[in-house]
Parts: C-alpha cells; sequence; structure tokens
C-alpha cells in the first residue's frame, strides 16, 4: 500500500524548492541585510516565490510583491516561512 503523501513545506525561504510560494513568518529583526528587506517589502505575511537557485546554490532569486530580489543563501536560512494559500 503507497502512499501519497505531500512534501514537508519549506521551514526556511533556503529550503523553498523552485516555482513554489510560502508566506513570510518571521526574520531576525535586527543586522542591515535585514532591515533593508524590510524596507523593501518583505514582511511578514508577504508572499515569496523562489523563482532559481544560482548552480552553487547561492544566491537565491526571488519574487516578492511583483518584482524580483537576489539573497544569499546564508540570508534567506533566517527567514522562516509558512505555507501559502493558493494564488487567486
Amino acid at each position: 500500500m503507497s502512499s501519497s503523501a505531500m512534501p514537508a513545506p519549506a521551514a526556511n525561504l533556503a529550503q523553498l524548492s523552485v516555482g513554489s510560494s510560502a508566506l513570510v513568518k518571521a526574520y531576525p529583526a535586527t543586522g542591515v541585510a535585514f532591515t533593508r528587506l524590510r524596507e523593501m517589502g518583505l514582511l511578514p505575511g508577504t508572499r515569496v516565490t523562489l523563482i532559481r537557485v544560482a548552480p552553487l546554490g547561492d544566491p537565491l532569486e526571488i519574487q516578492v510583491r511583483g518584482y524580483r530580489l537576489s539573497l544569499r543563501k546564508s540570508e534567506a536560512e533566517h527567514i522562516l516561512l509558512e505555507p501559502a494559500p493558493p494564488a487567486a
């Protein structure tokens, strides 16, 4: 008897599969990079989609609020996610 279980949701942005979307749950409140992300609109509750990952795994390209943004993998690992409802 086989089970067709869904894959576990990504815990952080670096674990998200290419083409998948999730909602930002939280990330560090301090640090220049995270301050800049807040200024660019990457806030808790924001939907993000992983567009692509560079051949060596760093950086990652995401889509957020209609634009694309590249992040270091080390930064993406600190951005916690929660499952997103299907896009409308």
